[in-house]
């Protein structure tokens, strides 16, 4: 497909406004009315995957979305029934992604280039080709088997004839095993008691079908705004790890598929497919607790007031890349949350930035009632008065 330029002085597709597009976000993703549970993978799928840098994370995030999910839905989507694949892809960070289409994703991940440039190789004191060397050697020591991370180095140094070089993979937890994760040559297996293990993915599914690298890509983009839009240039460089023009000229590529609307007098890309569903969405009294790392926040416009005032940023989006438990209002985050399980209980506490409407507070109370059958425990619930 040609490149598409779409000059920011052309005419707006739509004007919409932020309530507009947070209804509309909050219905894609399930934030309004639940899936059901053997809806589970539909609703990773939908949501572009489940971040996994905490499996408690990737387990929440569905239970927000799916009716009456029991907590070792998910371990056995993953682990037992493989329909869901755990690997390191955007943006270098842990993930579940759907096994149906798993090719879409991994192709567009093979895209990546970033581990190639000198400053990254240098920080991690590899060059290029002993870089290459050791990914296709774990390709293949895990082709057909799983194995520990001690096991995987002891495999690469028989494979490379260089214990030094395999030596290298005990640097940093998952630095330079996120490019042949990135390659398709590596995901997680099922853990063997408190050690990690990997496999091959072709081998893990199966065999999977692999698109045209670029394709893909701009499948995925299609995905992201599907879910995610309307977005700018630097929502899609963040969440998949690019620069904003390379994220722009993704959209570009889009052609027709994509086009520019304005949100509240700020130019954002959208699927010309989804106009209509974005002038007419809605939204009245919707509260959800959200968890740690969720999609709706990692992927959202960090650059609208409309989501969360600047004055809370630091609250939500902290130090180390960590991202907070939020409360949703109206598709706004008007708070955190946190929960802790103390023996028979799961105490949630509630932080709201500032005093939520009347009617929030039973909707508090029904999410953390929700939030307590998910663990199977007693709630307490501590929450402001009034």
């Amino acid at each position: 497909m040609g490149m598409v330029s779409l000059q920011r002085t052309s005419p707006a597709a739509a004007l919409l406004s932020w309530r507009q597009v947070l209804a509309w976000r909050l219905n894609r993703q399930h934030l309004m009315e639940p899936a059901s549970r053997r809806a589970l993978v539909d609703v990773a799928e939908r949501i572009c995957g489940l971040h996994a840098q905490l499996m408690t994370s990737a387990e929440l995030t569905l239970w927000a979305r799916v009716k009456d999910l029991k907590r070792t839905d998910v371990s056995k989507a993953l682990w037992e029934r493989r329909d869901l694949v755990k690997l390191w892809a955007m943006r270098g960070t842990l993930h579940l992604l759907p096994a149906r289409g798993f090719g879409t994703w991994q192709r567009a991940l093979s895209t990546y280039d970033h581990y190639l440039r000198d400053h990254w190789l240098k920080y991690f004191d590899v060059t290029r080709a002993q870089l290459e060397k050791m990914s296709a050697a774990i390709g293949e020591a895990l082709a057909d088997r799983e194995l520990t991370r001690e096991e995987l180095i002891a495999e690469v140094a028989r494979l490379t004839r260089s214990k030094a070089q395999a030596e290298h993979l005990r640097s940093g937890w998952g630095s330079l095993l996120k490019p042949p994760s990135f390659q398709g040559r590596l995901c997680f297996a099922p853990s063997d008691g408190q050690n990690v293990r990997f496999t091959n993915p072709e081998a893990w599914l199966g065999g999977y079908e692999k698109p045209d690298r670029e394709t893909a890509r701009l499948d995925v983009v299609r995905r992201y705004l599907g879910v995610f839009g309307p977005a700018s240039n630097a929502d899609l460089a963040r969440w998949w790890g690019i620069t904003p023009p390379r994220a722009r000229r993704l959209f570009e590529a889009l052609g027709s598929d994509a086009v520019e609307v304005e949100v509240d007098g700020l130019r954002r890309w959208c699927l010309e497919s989804d106009l209509a569903g974005l002038t007419a969405a809605e939204v009245d009294k919707n509260l959800r607790l959200l968890p740690m790392f969720d999609q709706y926040v990692v992927a959202s416009s960090r650059d609208a007031e409309a989501v969360l005032a600047d004055a809370y940023k630091p609250l939500v989006f902290r130090k180390s890349a960590w991202i907070s438990a939020v409360v949703l209002v109206n598709g706004r985050i008007e708070g955190v949350w946190r929960h802790e399980i103390k023996g028979k209980r799961v105490v949630v506490t509630i932080e709201p930035f500032e005093r939520l409407p009347r009617w929030a507070g039973p909707k508090i109370t029904a999410e953390a009632n929700s939030l307590a059958r998910f663990f199977g425990k007693d709630l307490e619930l501590v929450k402001p008065s009034g």
